[in-house]
């Protein structure tokens, strides 16, 4: 199968799920494998309740859009997390005022 790449495609990842040990390891594991690279990063911890939401590149991606947020939201699933991935444009236009 052939990959077509998407130059500069921006998303925006969020995670939530009860707050545990491995959690940001185990997801920046997983980009790093797909080679997806993080541009900006931000976590919270409120109460036992664990949130991150990531900007990143998903341009030098090993998979393709698709294949790998279907990628992550598995993992999410095994870690009884909640992820969730949008192509930045997507997101910005969803989120306007």
């Amino acid at each position: 199968m052939s990959m077509e790449k998407e130059k500069d495609l921006r998303a925006v990842i969020t995670v939530v799920g009860v707050d545990r040990v491995g959690i940001i390891a185990r997801i920046t594991g997983e980009l790093a494998a797909l080679n997806i690279n993080i541009l900006d990063i931000s976590q919270t911890i409120m109460g036992d309740l664990f949130t991150m939401s990531m900007i990143v590149d998903m341009g030098s991606a090993r998979k393709p859009f698709v294949e790998a947020r279907d990628e992550l939201v598995a993992l999410g699933r095994e870690m009884a997390m909640e992820i969730h991935v949008q192509r930045e444009d997507v997101f910005r236009y969803m989120h306007r005022i």
